[in-house]
């Protein structure tokens, strides 16, 4: 599934996979953008997988005319071993009924290769959200079992809030409890998944509206930042890193290029 940019796969045993759901507002592939162009990571090979949708377009990251005519496809692995990060960008839509094999793909991958954790960028849909969640923070996470024993003390210190189980069937009084993710994309799948097979997985997502949704993305990265210090902040307010976050040069025509003057 993995296809390396070089002659042979690189070492990625330790690492940590960072990497988004295909989810409400495309906020998970948003901040990865943020990641990968802030810490300038390198391309190290990409996913060779029929569980998306093909395409193709030119360098997302582009610093250069140089470098803006390389091409992009659909899943790429981009690596900073001076950090031990490896992260995983996913720039379409899964096939009907390939979402499932592709997670399980992904994850015998991260098994095969060794990562040390995983880290589901995502996010849901606001409108979703019961009384609780409408009267506290937009963030949550989830831990798997086998996450919870290396990094529970550390995520209360930060005080965040765990993600509420909820009724699976919403219309239904009397139905069980389980934790739904509305909008979430493959996120619920991965994590079910990743209990099961005993991998280290944390799921950091916001409760979000679709619109522009960067500050979004640029929310989800300051709560992940939190825990993993990817920037240091310039002062001790966490607000002071916001700016720090490198804008790809993509985004400037994330909503079009603009109306044509012959219009007017």
């Amino acid at each position: 599934m993995f296809v390396p940019c070089g002659e042979s796969a690189p070492d990625l045993a330790g690492f940590t996979l960072l990497m988004p759901a295909v989810s409400v507002g495309n906020v998970g592939q948003l901040a990865m953008d943020l990641i990968i162009s802030t810490l300038s990571m390198s391309k190290i090979g990409y996913f060779y997988t029929d569980c998306l949708v093909p395409m193709v377009g030119n360098n997302p990251y582009a610093t250069a005319e140089g470098n803006s005519t390389e091409l992009s496809i659909n899943a790429e692995v981009y690596s900073l071993p001076s950090r031990k990060l490896v992260a995983l960008q996913l720039r379409s839509i899964f096939i009907k009924y390939k979402s499932k094999p592709f997670c399980e793909k992904l994850l015998s991958w991260v098994k095969s290769s060794g990562y040390a954790r995983v880290i589901v960028l995502s996010s849901s849909h606001s409108y979703q959200r019961n009384d609780l969640q409408l009267h506290s923070t937009p963030f949550r996470y989830l831990l798997t079992p086998s996450m919870q024993r290396s990094v529970q003390n550390k995520i209360k210190s930060l005080n965040w809030q765990e993600m509420e189980k909820s009724r699976c069937i919403s219309e239904i009084d009397d139905s069980e409890f389980c934790i739904r993710i509305p909008g979430g994309g493959i996120t619920k799948t991965l994590y079910d998944e990743s209990c099961s097979k005993e991998i280290q997985m944390v799921v950091l997502l916001k409760f979000i509206s679709e619109g522009d949704n960067m500050p979004d993305a640029l929310g989800l990265v300051e709560y992940l930042n939190e825990w993993l210090q990817i920037i240091k902040p310039l002062s001790d307010d966490p607000t002071a890193s916001t700016s720090r976050w490198k804008i790809p040069s993509s985004w400037r025509l994330l909503f079009g290029s603009g109306l044509p003057p012959a219009l007017f």
